[in-house]
């Protein structure tokens, strides 16, 4: 297990990253144009595979719906990372559960949590220039699709640093994850602070569920904010390039922001446990 000194480097590395989203990309802002215009041109059959999208996701909030992944798959995964890491020769006590994961250095946690973002990018940059081939209409598919496959993308995330996303708790974690991503200056900053304490917190779940009541605006805010992929979407075959540069772009920012906060509430915990066990 790392050392006090080296936890609260690590914590600087998570701090510098959160000092870094101060504000938007230019072509972000840019892309964050009024809708009114661009929805009158979108048909009614994507309007609807949307909305369906936002009740599944909504359904996860509240049950855990049809998203939650294969932790079995997840484990496997951090096994083989960590016999990569430490060498086969060497005696492991074989990863069961994700209470295992809690106990394994950070380097590894890291290591695993790289090799999936890595993974699901590329995942994306496919799925988004199949489904450019054919234009704003194939949106109806590709939306649904994207959410989906970040949605899960945090989940497995969550279980690269020992978190169990069936949980509730959880749950409500991956969806502010999800919002912090696509989320403006201030939005980042609100979700920071909210976040700052969640582990310490035994009523931060209460309070961001109560936040969370209006979970369909924040979806609607993470559909609105690909201003860019709809409008050059309107341009079939075209499609195929930008379709793929910004599902790219949204895995990689949904990756390394998942990344960092679940990164931080471990290394808060782990710094917790130590000057607990020093007080003893």
């Amino acid at each position: 297990m790392e050392s006090r000194e080296q936890l609260l480097q690590e914590l600087n590395i998570v701090k510098t990253w959160e000092s870094e989203q101060k504000d938007l990309w230019f072509w972000e802002k840019i892309g964050r144009l009024p809708f009114q215009i661009l929805d009158r041109l979108t048909p009614k059959v994507l309007n609807k595979k949307i909305s369906e999208a936002l009740n599944e996701l909504g359904n996860y909030l509240q049950a855990g719906g049809r998203y939650l992944i294969s932790e079995t798959g997840t484990l496997r995964h951090i096994e083989e990372v960590r016999h990569r890491s430490e060498g086969n020769h060497q005696a492991h006590t074989q990863i069961a559960d994700i209470q295992d994961v809690e106990a394994l250095p950070l380097r590894i946690l890291d290591q695993a949590a790289d090799e999936i973002i890595h993974n699901r990018k590329k995942l994306a940059t496919l799925q988004g220039a199949t489904t450019g081939i054919g234009g704003i209409l194939t949106l109806a598919i590709d939306v649904p699709a994207i959410l989906g496959l970040s949605l899960k993308t945090i989940q497995e995330l969550a279980i690269c640093y020992g978190y169990d996303p069936k949980i509730k708790q959880e749950r409500i974690f991956t969806i502010k994850c999800m919002q912090f991503s696509s989320a403006d200056i201030v939005g980042k900053k609100a979700i920071l602070d909210e976040l700052s304490d969640y582990a310490a917190n035994d009523q931060a779940d209460v309070q961001m569920i109560s936040q969370l009541q209006g979970w369909r605006e924040v979806f609607a805010t993470y559909r609105d904010n690909w201003g860019w992929k709809k409008l050059f979407q309107l341009i079939p075959i075209a499609g195929i390039l930008f379709g793929a540069w910004i599902n790219r772009g949204t895995l990689k920012d949904v990756g390394e922001s998942t990344k960092m906060l679940y990164r931080k509430r471990r290394i808060l915990e782990r710094l917790r446990d130590l000057d607990n066990q020093n007080i003893e």
